[in-house]
């Protein structure tokens, strides 16, 4: 019989170790541990007991999600992980049941995760809601276009200068742009420790002189000549993203440029005199979500200009959720109308934050389509403007 329940602090390591050994790593050192300590809630880690041993755990932490038009409470899901000699057998099912009834009690409309495997989290019902792309540029080959954009000036720091600018800089953008989450003080603190001192940050500043972008980028040796990664780079407006992009690729004694995590709307192929230039060397999923209160997260955003469509949703894992809705530019109802369109829980995260338009979930056969003329009016509801990236690990 497995057991599960919050954890308390002094329990909080051994979970730790235990999913460390899930991904096969060693247990953690002082600093290791030192790094994840900051990021456990007490009440959101669980442990999942076995004849009173610890064979499973799975933690969130409070935060917030971008949505169209708006945004949304959200447990942030990690830590998740099963003792070898137990995967299989109900742990990881009962953590997420527990898990997800715990987010529902808190009020939060939805829960997401970072999948470390793609078979996974599906029949708990998230599903795949923004996605990323890997770019890789040959420095010595890349201009950029006369009309690109261009102002403001951009200087590098070192990570005890950038510290306490950069959660000021990402801040003051707002969690606006579908995808976008809350990074707090543990999550700072963990990606500096993370990443280590080996990384720079240069800062982009607008014309009147305020900070509105910034990068994070970490140069490195080889015998082909030395490789930038960039871990991270955001900006208020296309200028600012532009800038600090022209100032990586214009660093003297660099041959090659590696661009992670980027979102698939980046126009910086755009910005060269040779698209070419520009690399696409992965595309990945990016954020996974589970709407755990389905009415709610689907007030929480906003539709486009069409007739209202009545949708079918089913949820084996949660089935309060299942039934009809009714969406459209006004809100969201619930309906015991005939259903137009019908979908699992894990397809509607796909369309949650613009991602996939319904007709493209059609052609796949995971939207079944009961009114033909429905389509089109759903597809224009869930049209979105930009491309939904998360670009935050957690």
């Amino acid at each position: 019989m497995i057991d599960v329940r919050a954890l308390a602090e002094s329990e909080f390591r051994a979970a730790n170790d235990l999913f460390r050994r899930a991904l096969l790593h060693r247990p953690s050192k002082d600093e290791d541990w030192e790094r994840s300590s900051g990021r456990y809630e007490l009440g959101r880690v669980l442990g999942a007991f076995d004849g009173g041993e610890l064979v499973g755990t799975a933690i969130a932490t409070t935060n917030e999600l971008a949505v169209p038009g708006g945004r949304v409470a959200a447990g942030a899901v990690t830590g998740v992980g099963v003792r070898a000699d137990r995967t299989r057998r109900g742990v990881l099912r009962g953590l997420m049941r527990a898990q997800l009834d715990d987010v529902a009690q808190r009020g939060e409309p939805v829960a997401m995760l970072h999948a470390s495997e793609a078979t996974i989290y599906e029949r708990f019902g998230y599903g795949v809601a923004s996605r990323h792309r890997k770019v890789e540029l040959e420095r010595a080959r890349v201009a950029f276009r006369d009309d690109a954009p261009r102002g403001g000036q951009v200087r590098v720091l070192d990570w005890d200068a950038a510290g306490a600018l950069l959660p000021e800089i990402y801040q003051g953008f707002g969690v606006h742009r579908p995808g976008w989450i809350g990074r707090d003080e543990a999550w700072w603190s963990g990606v500096r420790q993370y990443l280590g001192e080996g990384c720079l940050v240069a800062v982009h500043a607008d014309e009147d002189g305020a900070d509105d972008g910034f990068a994070v980028y970490e140069p490195k040796s080889g015998a082909g000549g030395a490789t930038v990664d960039v871990h991270d780079l955001k900006g208020t407006d296309a200028t600012a993203v532009a800038e600090l992009w022209r100032f990586i690729l214009g660093i003297d004694l660099v041959g090659r440029v590696v661009g992670h995590v980027r979102p698939l709307d980046e126009p910086l192929e755009w910005w060269l005199t040779d698209r070419r230039r520009c690399e696409v060397t992965e595309i990945d999923d990016d954020l996974w979500v589970r709407l755990v209160d389905v009415l709610a997260a689907l007030r929480a955003r906003t539709y486009g200009a069409a007739e209202p469509v009545v949708v079918e949703v089913r949820d084996a894992f949660l089935p309060g959720n299942e039934g009809g809705y009714r969406i459209g530019p006004d809100g969201v109802e619930r309906s015991t109308a005939e259903p137009q369109l019908s979908l699992d829980v894990s397809a509607l995260a796909a369309l949650y934050l613009g991602d996939q338009l319904p007709s493209t979930l059609v052609a796949a056969g995971r939207v079944e389509v009961r009114d033909p003329a429905s389509l089109a009016a759903a597809d224009r509801l869930f049209a979105t403007l930009e491309t939904p990236w998360c670009g935050t690990g957690f």
